[in-house]
């Protein structure tokens, strides 16, 4: 089935940029295993370590501190598992996970999972009606028992609704707690001036696919000093926390990528969020009761992402908008889970303070480097039949207009 006409999905995945096929093709042809001492393995490993190199400019981050990883789902896994572990090793009182209530699933459910495997204790910490956490709970949660602590894991910014969180400022208190500070980057990357430098910032996590390379590379930014327990064990790749054979095609197209996107960031970032506003004006227009989720500032401001923008529809089914839209050739995203069938409100949303019905009538347009102004007409030009059939239709499990 071909792709809608209007991709307003980029939070789920970009396209990929030409640079980053051209470079991910070029290497598949060459092939080589960079662990390989000769000539073929050794040329392999060139373009790994210059990938490497790109990823770390793009993160003002030193290569050595780049792990590379499959994606930002293993690079979350590797620091919440590593670090957790490592931190129980050295002091059995370390338990505490302080996680905010809207991570990404790569975090919070391996926070869970460690909770109901390895006896740690995972902390949810509380978001406010934008979706930030505030520094001033988390001080407050490591004072609590700071002996118990095991780490604090915020995201820099939110794939749901887009806010960014106050990264700087966990980071500063984790430092004066002395708990390593993890950070979910992968949707700030490209868009946002991510820095693996931010004082406090223990780990970073970010993923290629998001910024226009391939599916299947990501990296972990860890400091030379970081302690992490590895995930994975074999042949002792990348500092000896990460075994496996590098893909040496995908890393070339995910440094290829991560070259255009920081090159182009600030430019990209001001366009984008010229278009968000021009979509939520001409939503808001259209649907007046929609309601716009996550922090409202206009520009390219630091308190949101440039190119997401989300919002609720009263009395619509948020799958049904989406299934909607794919049928008037537009992609777009809920953003929350279904489950057997059965529509489930965004934990995000919920978090945020929303009752379950509101929360079902999510739905998420992210913009990118494809996006143009005739996609925001096209979304905006289907949008009140769209709307008016969603509404007619209900949400599921209960009465719609004119149903008995």
């Amino acid at each position: 089935m071909a792709r809608p006409a209007v991709y307003l999905d980029h939070a789920a995945t970009a396209p990929l940029r030409p640079a980053a096929l051209a470079a991910l093709t070029d290497q598949l042809a060459r092939g080589g295993n960079p662990s390989s001492l000769h000539g073929p393995g050794r040329a392999a490993r060139a373009v790994v370590e210059q990938a490497r190199e790109d990823v770390a400019a793009a993160l003002n981050a030193d290569p050595v501190e780049v792990v590379l990883t499959s994606g930002g789902t293993e690079a979350d896994n590797l620091a919440v598992q590593g670090l957790y572990r490592r931190r129980r090793a050295e002091d059995p009182r370390r338990r505490r996970i302080l996680v905010s209530a809207v991570e990404h699933a790569a975090v919070a459910e391996t926070a869970e999972w460690l909770a109901a495997h390895e006896g740690a204790e995972a902390v949810w910490l509380p978001v406010d009606a934008q979706g930030r956490v505030d520094p001033e709970r988390v001080r407050a949660e490591i004072a609590r028992d700071p002996a118990a602590v095991a780490l604090l894991a915020v995201m820099w910014a939110n794939n749901e609704v887009g806010t960014v969180q106050p990264v700087a400022e966990l980071g500063r208190l984790a430092a004066e707690a002395g708990v390593p500070f993890h950070c979910d980057a992968v949707q700030a990357f490209g868009v946002l001036p991510v820095d693996a430098r931010l004082p406090g910032l223990t780990t970073l996590a970010v993923s290629a696919h998001k910024i226009g390379g391939p599916v299947g590379a990501g990296a972990l930014v860890a400091g030379r000093g970081v302690g992490l327990e590895p995930v994975l064990h074999g042949g002792g790749q990348e500092r000896r926390v990460r075994s496996g054979t590098l893909d040496a095609a995908a890393l070339a197209g995910f440094g290829a990528a991560a070259r255009e996107a920081a090159a182009e960031r600030e430019t990209e970032a001001a366009r984008l969020a010229r278009l968000r506003d021009r979509l939520v004006d001409g939503v808001l227009r259209i649907v007046p009761d929609a309601v716009p989720r996550g922090p409202r500032t206009r520009g390219p401001g630091e308190d949101r992402l440039p190119g997401l923008a989300h919002f609720t529809f009263p009395g619509c089914e948020g799958d049904s908008l989406l299934f909607l839209l794919d049928g008037a050739g537009i992609a777009s995203s809920t953003g929350s889970a279904c489950h057997a069938g059965v529509p489930r409100a965004s934990a995000v949303l919920l978090a945020m303070g929303l009752d379950e019905t509101a929360a079902r009538g999510a739905q998420r347009f992210s913009l990118g480097r494809t996006s143009t102004e005739a996609d925001v007409d096209a979304l905006l030009a289907v949008l009140p039949e769209v709307h008016d059939r969603a509404l007619r239709a209900g949400l599921s499990g209960a009465p719609g207009p004119g149903r008995e």
